[in-house]
Parts: C-alpha cells; structure tokens; sequence
C-alpha cells in the first residue's frame, strides 16, 4: 500500500526548480536572492565575460604574437608502414584508408611518408608523397599516383 512517508521522488528526476519572488516565507522573495540595487540587481545587468569594469581588458592589452594563415591546407598523414595491412595489389585510396579505419577523416587530404618498410606492391593513390615515400613504395614493386 502507498502511503506519504513512502513517497520518493522518480529516479533520475532533476532537482526542484527555484521559484523566487513568491513572498517572504520562500526564503526567496522581495529582492529574490538578487540584493539590494547595483548592476547584477537589475534585469539585464549581467556583466560579459572578460570585461573588467571599463579597464582596457586583458585580452585587448596582451600584444598580438603570429599569423594565422586562414588558407592552410591540412593534411591527414599516413606512414608506409601502415600500408602493410593491405593485400599485395591492391589500389589504396583515401576512401578505402577510411573504410579499414587507418585514417579518421581526410580534411584537405592525404600525404604518405616514408617512416617504415614496405614489403608488398601496392598502388597508392594520395593527394600528395613525400620523395622518399615514392621511392620506397616503387623500390615494393607498387605505384605512387597523386590524385
């Protein structure tokens, strides 16, 4: 049998929200937990973040350090070694990287670099080589083709 003193609030439920301004007896009513007068007692006075009372902000009075070139091209970079998972012939495209999970996205596109062996004869195709990824590759029996 249900009785009050057995009542329980649903699991997972969220706390109670404050209802302020509802009179004296809330604990929250007549300034509703605002204080007297002053900027943050008013509706709208929050204050952004970073201003600092009319003072030149920080972030305004620390000088500017580099560049940020807007038009950078970032590549996703894969090592020949990691092409050794692949079977001896086969094309390796940034799709097929993609599908076999070597590679999380392609972003500008895909640059192989030489840091490993190479053991098999693969046709890699990628937006760009390093020289001497080009030259392990070939040196595998494989093909290096720049999409």
């Amino acid at each position: 049998m249900v009785s009050l003193d057995k009542l329980q609030p649903a699991k997972g439920r969220r706390h109670k929200v404050k209802r302020v301004g509802r009179g004296e007896g809330s604990g929250l009513g007549k300034t509703s937990g605002r204080g007297h007068k002053g900027q943050k007692a008013r509706s709208g006075g929050s204050i952004r973040p970073g201003f600092e009372g009319g003072q030149m902000p920080l972030q305004r009075r620390v000088p500017m350090r580099g560049f940020k070139n807007p038009f950078r091209k970032e590549f996703i970079e894969v090592n020949i070694e990691q092409l050794n998972r692949f079977a001896p012939g086969t094309e390796v495209t940034p799709e097929l990287l993609l599908e076999e999970r070597v590679i999380s996205k392609v972003k500008d596109g895909v640059k192989i670099l030489a840091r490993g062996e190479i053991d098999r004869a693969l046709t890699v195709k990628a937006h760009r080589f390093s020289k001497q990824a080009v030259s392990k590759i070939e040196a595998a029996g494989g093909k290096a083709e720049v999409i």
